[in-house]
Formats: structure tokens, sequence, C-alpha cells
């Protein structure tokens, strides 16, 4: 069996010279970073550009010394590429020509559908940063956690689940909070749209 480097091992590997660091790393979260790129373009040339701007952009970032994100680079990264997508549906964005008219109504030409894109890769990036957060917490508290808001179960039906007390699904759910609150307060994470 093979013993898997921690990814702030491989940045802090990389950043002292090792080449090899990075294409480890790189191959580990390929097919992650990639499908949520290709979920967010849906087109494969596109995702196979900002995949490649993502990393080098990481490369930029970890050779200037500029990386702080201690154990937390998926994340990070995930960010890098969710930031590129908006860049490109900002860029590519075509705006149709009109005469010259002082009845001119921007909101008359875009869709609320197409404002709402952005706002919908913020929530999608909002769910997939949650979701990361949430494979940090201690087993017992995710699972009482994803219980309560995933599947809107009572601290009964937790209780009665989990085989605990329901002041003990109480008590992990308070912890599971305040765990991802420090985690969230400590990284300077915004879960906000």
């Amino acid at each position: 069996m093979e013993l898997q480097i921690e990814d702030s091992v491989l940045v802090k590997n990389y950043i002292n010279g090792e080449e090899k660091a990075l294409e480890i790393l790189i191959n580990r979260h390929n097919q992650r970073i990639s499908s949520f790129i290709y979920s967010k373009v849906l087109d494969r040339d596109i995702t196979e550009d900002i995949f490649q701007d993502t990393f080098i952009k990481v490369i930029k970032t970890l050779r200037k010394g500029s990386y702080s994100e201690e154990g937390k680079f998926l994340p990070w990264v995930m960010r890098i590429a969710h930031n590129l997508v908006i860049d490109h549906f900002r860029k590519n964005k075509r705006m149709p020509m009109f005469e010259g008219n002082d009845d001119f109504n921007i909101f008359s030409v875009i869709g609320d559908d197409q404002l709402n894109i952005e706002k919908q890769l913020i929530k999608d990036q909002i769910d997939n940063d949650l979701n990361l957060l949430i494979e940090e917490l201690p087993e017992d508290q995710k699972e009482v956690l994803m219980m309560r808001i995933y599947k809107d179960m009572s601290f009964k039906e937790i209780s009665e689940n989990t085989g605990v007390s329901i002041n003990t699904a109480l008590g992990r759910m308070r912890y599971a909070l305040i765990n991802l609150r420090k985690v969230i307060d400590k990284n300077n994470i915004v879960l906000t749209n």
C-alpha cells in the first residue's frame, strides 16, 4: 500500500524546487477540478483552457511565495477555478448593438436567466466550499449535521438513527456549527452572495 503524501507537504516540496510534487498534486485533483469546471461551462475545450489557467495561477502564486492556505490546497484551487469560470462568462458575454435611442433600457435586452448565471455560480461555489468544510468535521458531528441540514431530520429521528440521546445529537450539532464557524473565521471564508 502506497502512503499518500499530504497536499501541504507536496506544496512545500514544490516551493522548495521539487517539480514532481506539483505533478502529483495536479494528477490527484485533476478529475475533481475538471468536473467542477465542466459542470459550469459544459464545453471540453473551455474546461481544458480554464483548468490550465487555474494551474498557471497556482504556479505563479506558489513561486511568488504568496500561498498561505495551510492544508487547504484543494478549496483554494477550486476558488481559483471558480473565479476563472466567472471571468470566462464575463469576457464572453456578447452585448447586442442598438441604434441610438433615448428609451434604451438594458433590462429589456438581458433576460433574468443571464443575470442569474453569476448568482448560480456563486451559490454553487458556496455549496462546494461548505461541503469541503463539512468534510473536515469529526465523523459524529458531520453525521448529525448532514442528517439535520440535508435530510431535514428531527433531532428525535437523528437520535433514533444514530443510537444516541437527543441531548447528545443536539450537542454534536452545536459543536459542528462551532467548528465550522472557527474554520470559516480562521480562513476568512465568505459564504454569502
